[in-house]
């Protein structure tokens, strides 16, 4: 299984929103923004980010 692109600015958007409006953290509003993409938490997002730039690819 292919794990979906990330949107950068989708991301940062997405978290924002929910911070700022939804009153979570931070941290719990970019797991938001991390599943809105398909991606099973902040974490897991920034590694397929940081793997994509190294390999190019997406696994």
């Amino acid at each position: 299984m292919t794990t979906p692109k990330p949107d950068i600015d989708a991301f940062e958007e997405r978290a924002a929103i929910v911070e700022y409006d939804g009153g979570l953290s931070r941290s719990d509003a970019e797991n938001v923004a991390a599943r809105a993409q398909g991606i099973r938490d902040a974490a897991h997002y920034w590694q397929v980010v940081a793997d994509y730039v190294v390999t190019r690819k997406l696994t």
